[in-house]
Formats: C-alpha cells, sequence, structure tokens
C-alpha cells in the first residue's frame, strides 16, 4: 500500500509550494530528502499525525554547502514565529543550540536538516532539507515523570486546528525571511535566531560564523571566540529520539 495519503490538498499553503501527503507511518525528513532531487524546491512533506506536527521541505541553495547550510538558521525563525503566533499570550518560544524548539522552557521538538551525502563543502548543493517534529499532543502511556521536561501543544494551550496552522504559517514565514536574507543579508537572520537562542552564562556576546557555527565570548573572555560546530550538532539531533521517532520525554 502507497505511503501517500489518497486525500485533498487540505493545508492552505502560499503560491510556490507543493504539498505532498503522508499516511501516518511516513516519515517527512527521510521522504522529503529521497524526493527532493526529483521535486525540486517548495516541495513540502506533510504527515498526516494527531500527536505530531511533522513535515518537510525542500529547498534549492546557491551557494556552496558550507555556507548554505545557514539555510537552518531561516528555517528555525520561521518556525518560532510560526508558533508564536498561535500560542497564548505571553509565552515564549526559545531555541536550544542548535536544533531543538523550547516552549515555556520545556522540549516541544526540534527541526533536522538534510543535504546530498556526495556533496563536498565548496559545492553547492543540488537541495537542501529543512524538516520539523513538534508534540502535538501528550501519549496516555508516557509518565508524568518521563513528561516532566518536555511539553505538547495541545497541553500548552493551543486548538487542535492550529496544528495544520502552524505549518500554513511557517510556510509564509520561511519565504519572508529568505526574502529578508536576500534584502538585508544573513546578518538579520543570525540576529533573530540568537535573540531567541538560550544563553549559557549571563552577559556573553554571540555570533554566527560563515559556516553556521555558534560563536561565544564571555565579557571577560580573552583570545578566540569559544566554537560550536553546527554540522557535528546536527548530527546529535539531541532533542530527537529515533526509536519513537519524535522528541525525547526525559
Amino acid at each position: 500500500m502507497s505511503r501517500l495519503a489518497a486525500v485533498e490538498q487540505t493545508l492552505d499553503l502560499p503560491p510556490g509550494y507543493t504539498l505532498v501527503a503522508l499516511r501516518e507511518a511516513g516519515d517527512a525528513f527521510a521522504h522529503g530528502c529521497a524526493i527532493a532531487a526529483e521535486a525540486g524546491a517548495g516541495t513540502l512533506v506533510w504527515v498526516r499525525r494527531y500527536d505530531l506536527v511533522e513535515f518537510a521541505v525542500v529547498l534549492e541553495p546557491d551557494e556552496p554547502l558550507v555556507s548554505a547550510r545557514r539555510a537552518f538558521f531561516a528555517g528555525m525563525n520561521a518556525l518560532a514565529d510560526a508558533i508564536a503566533a498561535h500560542c497564548p499570550p505571553e509565552r515564549e518560544v526559545k531555541f536550544d543550540w542548535p536544533d531543538a524548539i523550547l516552549f515555556d522552557e520545556g522540549l516541544l521538538g526540534g527541526a533536522r536538516l538534510g543535504w546530498p551525502p556526495e556533496c563536498a563543502e565548496d559545492e553547492v548543493p543540488a537541495w537542501l532539507v529543512f524538516a520539523v517534529i513538534l508534540r502535538a499532543a501528550d501519549m496516555a502511556h508516557i509518565s508524568e515523570v518521563q513528561a516532566a521536561s518536555g511539553v505538547s501543544l495541545l497541553s500548552e494551550g493551543f486548538e487542535m486546528i492550529d496544528t495544520d496552522a502552524i505549518i500554513e504559517s511557517f510556510a509564509r514565514h520561511l519565504m519572508t525571511a529568505f526574502d529578508r536574507w536576500n534584502e538585508r543579508g544573513f546578518e538579520t537572520i543570525a540576529r533573530d535566531y540568537l535573540d531567541r537562542l538560550s544563553a549559557r552564562r549571563e552577559g556573553e556576546r554571540r555570533g554566527i560564523d560563515g559556516n553556521g557555527d555558534l560563536l561565544v565570548r564571555t565579557p571577560a573572555g580573552k583570545g578566540p571566540p569559544q566554537r560550536s560546530g553546527l554540522v557535528e550538532a546536527l548530527g546529535r539531533a539531541a532533542w530527537y529520539d529515533p526509536q519513537a521517532r519524535g522528541p525525547k520525554l526525559g
């Protein structure tokens, strides 16, 4: 049986996007990477699940892989803006370096980035895939102790209708983010991302290098800044539980 969902398009996506809907057993990230070369930019893969918000979008960068990975930060900003647009008042969306999404200090989910494995750092990749998983609903079999560090959209006051609306909003915010990047440079993307990044030490100064690494200077620090590698961190995906194929709970 095909994993593609035999349903009409139910997401209201902006022009330029093409929806690919998968059944509950689908994997948006894996499927997005598998079809990216043929499907092209703007393809949005969506897994129709009630317990998770899971989707991936195909991008086609125009710069070498080493710097093109910075598109990840535009995706994170768009995701945070989409969540903030639908969340209850006075709630905060934050990041944990580089890929985890925190809502009111609890782990809500995270993002992943894929690229052609054969692409060299100095080559322009044929595609990138930015993928997202958010916990939409708490699972009844999860104990309170396990779930203490995790939150879900519904438990935090979102409406069920908001889960689809977040994807639609993300698609619009992503287009806006890339427009800003083109008009004002990457610094505006970096600034927005760093504003939501949880601080490790009070007074530290942070920046994002040309290859996407995080650079941190402490107030009294001398010498080169502390560097946290983007590629290594994305490879760890510390927020992700591969067995449950979703955000970690403890």
